[in-house]
């Protein structure tokens, strides 16, 4: 496989998989094409977002509080457009959207999947052209099929999720997926629009030479946790300082230290007792992709996918990355 990884697209390479699998309905591949459809369509708008009118605030604030980003409106109509239109999802959960979005037609009702999503990680990056992302999570349905999908179904624990991924917008686009039989990037070619196979088999270092975190809270973090910061910045560490790399875009981080080793945190603080991060969409699916991978992710107290979420909204700590590093950051925090 790893020979003839360039000549692999992303369509191939889920029809691939699906062909061993004898009894497979080929739902999940057509969904995660979906993705990789719209992600298409979200890449080649952020590539023109200065000349086409999207950079900037909406105007509005999303249920979070936050300010409404034009890209996040479009990219969240975009995901949503493209998979009301195929056939192979029930209905939507987004940040940008204070309910979920059922697809409430006799093809939809009919599939067996829903999917939550963050549709733009980082939008505060969209103004000055840096890298920002989005993330998704696949789920099977507990309600019953040919009925309209329902809020439980999106309300399940990350453990049962069937695949969770990203798509990266930097230097180049990149759309990074995990099922349990493993994860794999794939690097999208501009000129003629596929993505193809760039990073089989993607495994998490069990170390590296990153933390993430956004220092302007360091000083409204628990002791412990600022003690685990500064043994990361001292010549007490086993590996020597690391280096601090935060680009308030966690698709960015994640994917840096899958590629090299790395831990990223965004703890409680004294002003977000349960984090800033959401259960649902952001934190599981990036828990499902590094576990997958070989790391570790937590909220403090234990394994981040089997904490039953309450609302599609719910915020939880959320620290992940490389396994040995988790377990060194979780010995301060056990302290």
């Amino acid at each position: 496989m790893q020979q003839n990884s360039q000549f692999m697209t992303l369509d191939e390479f889920t029809i691939q998989q699906l062909r061993m699998f004898p009894h497979a309905t080929g739902e999940l591949s057509g969904l995660l094409r979906g993705i990789g459809l719209a992600a298409k369509r979200v890449n080649y708008e952020i590539n023109r977002a200065g000349i086409a009118d999207i950079l900037g605030a909406e105007g509005g604030r999303n249920i979070q509080g936050e300010e409404v980003q034009k890209l996040d409106v479009y990219a969240n109509n975009v995901f949503k457009e493209v998979l009301r239109a195929g056939i192979n999802c029930a209905g939507v959960a987004s940040e940008e959207d204070e309910e979920i979005t059922v697809f409430d037609d006799a093809r939809s009702n009919r599939s067996k999947y829903v999917l939550l999503m963050d549709p733009v990680d980082g939008s505060g990056n969209i103004d000055i052209n840096i890298t920002i992302g989005s993330i998704f999570s696949i789920y099977k349905r507990v309600s019953e099929l040919g009925k309209p999908a329902e809020l439980r179904d999106f309300l399940q624990p990350g453990t049962r999720q069937v695949a969770a991924g990203y798509v990266l917008y930097g230097s180049s686009t990149i759309l990074v997926y995990a099922t349990r039989r493993g994860v794999n990037g794939f690097t999208l070619d501009n000129a003629i629009g596929e993505f193809y196979l760039s990073h089989p088999d993607l495994r998490f270092p069990s170390h590296g030479p990153f933390y993430s975190f956004d220092n302007r809270y360091y000083h409204f973090i628990e002791e412990k946790l600022r003690a685990y910061v500064d043994f990361c910045i001292s010549p007490e560490n086993k590996s020597g300082p690391l280096w601090n790399r935060y680009y308030g875009c966690m698709v960015a981080d994640t994917h840096r230290n899958l590629l090299k080793g790395g831990v990223f945190f965004y703890p409680a603080v004294s002003d977000k007792p349960n984090g800033k991060l959401r259960l649902c969409y952001e934190c599981n699916p990036m828990a499902f992709i590094t576990e997958i991978a070989g790391g570790k992710a937590t909220d403090g107290n234990g394994r981040t996918l089997e904490i039953q979420p309450d609302h599609i909204h719910q915020r939880c700590p959320f620290f992940v990355g490389s396994a040995d590093m988790i377990d060194e950051l979780m010995g301060f925090m056990q302290k």
